[in-house]
């Protein structure tokens, strides 16, 4: 169970603040979206450490790469040891992501959980689960048109705003179509407070907090006690801050309630080194 908590939330990191590109990838300016982002996060339950991650992210002129890893630490790791990676690669066409390639691995002491999904232009062209989703009867099904207008949860966890503020109410005011290879659903954000953040290293700063909502499309058995826990939630929050050097923001924290107290996945480093576009000077863009 605790190992699932951290899994749920470093997805509530890819995920729960995925929470933005409004299902047909993210958005980029390409003459800005050039840094690389090194953050590391730990994972608390009602306030106890129990478990450690690290985000590594490149953004350059025309393509991205993410990878996150995190597992159970302490005591937790005693009883429930295991940990996951996500990766995701794309590519930018214009000011959106056209194409991304993910994949996401948990190995706990009694099994293997593995997905892949392929994204063209906002469509799910292929994916796979290991081991395969059970064939219930009363799963709702996951059809073609749902397959449509979604973002796999690494490249919804970064947030575009192409003009204007980036710390500004207006971030939170959007809905994100989601697939994960078993669960198609939207999280809807609406903006909730802005408040200060201060990395041990790195950023310092406003950060803008927006409360979640979970919708479930396909994919799941609605009779399921979590569904129903996570449709009833009302309390999840990320906290997004900019990427220095990009028109990007990212989730610095991570809030779920759950039976036991808040769980909670927040940075404790969060350095970015920005790059001059480079890129751009090559083709002889100004």
């Amino acid at each position: 169970m605790a190992f699932r908590l951290i899994t749920g939330l470093r997805a509530g990191l890819v995920a729960a603040a995925g929470v933005l590109a409004l299902g047909l990838g993210v958005a980029a300016d390409p003459a800005s979206a050039q840094a690389k982002l090194d953050a590391k996060y730990t994972a608390t339950l009602a306030g106890l450490p129990i478990g450690k991650g690290s985000w590594v992210l490149n953004l350059d002129e025309d393509a991205y790469t993410s990878t996150m890893s995190g597992g159970t630490s302490g005591l937790v790791k005693l009883f429930a040891g295991g940990h996951g990676t996500s990766t995701v690669r794309g590519v930018w066409a214009g000011d959106r992501s056209v194409g991304s390639v993910y994949s996401s691995e948990i190995k706990t002491k009694r099994k293997t959980d593995r997905v892949d999904i392929t994204v063209e232009s906002g469509r799910i062209k292929d994916f796979k689960v290991s081991p395969p989703v059970d064939d219930e009867q009363d799963r709702v099904p996951i059809t073609d048109a749902e397959k449509r207008g979604v973002t796999d949860p690494m490249t919804g966890s970064m947030i575009h705003v192409p003009v204007g503020d980036l710390l500004s109410p207006g971030v939170c005011k959007r809905t994100l179509p989601l697939f994960d290879g078993r669960y198609r659903y939207n999280l809807k954000l609406t903006f909730k407070r802005m408040e200060t953040v201060k990395a041990a290293k790195g950023y310092a700063g406003a950060a803008v907090v927006c409360s979640v909502l979970f919708a479930p499309v396909a994919g799941f058995v609605p009779d399921r006690s979590a569904i129903k826990y996570l449709v009833a939630m009302r309390d999840a929050e990320v906290w997004l801050v900019p990427v220095q050097g990009t028109r990007m923001l990212v989730p610095f924290r991570v809030e779920v309630p759950t039976p036991l107290g808040t769980g909670a996945l927040e940075a404790r480093e969060f350095i970015v080194t920005p790059r001059p576009v480079k890129a751009a000077i090559k083709r002889g863009k100004t």
